[in-house]
């Protein structure tokens, strides 16, 4: 798990925001990343790194869009 936490901070990511952590015999891969892509690679690195061990992978796109209305307050 530390060398995926050290490629996720020095490969071009530069992501911190992940985190893999060992929980019921298996790693959880969870954190909020900016895009899709990403996303991919994260996952991508994990399977590199985690192979051979069961992970669960709990990674999000943070919303980056300008919202499509105007929210109503009441």
């Amino acid at each position: 798990m530390a060398h995926l936490q050290e490629r996720l901070a020095a490969e071009e990511l530069g992501e911190l925001g992940v985190r893999a952590e060992f929980r019921a015999g298996a790693v959880a891969v969870t954190g909020t990343v900016p895009s899709a892509r990403c996303r991919e690679t994260v996952l991508r690195l994990a399977r590199e790194e985690l192979a051979g061990l069961t992970v669960h992978t709990d990674v999000v796109v943070a919303e980056t869009a300008r919202p499509d209305h105007a929210e109503e307050l009441w």
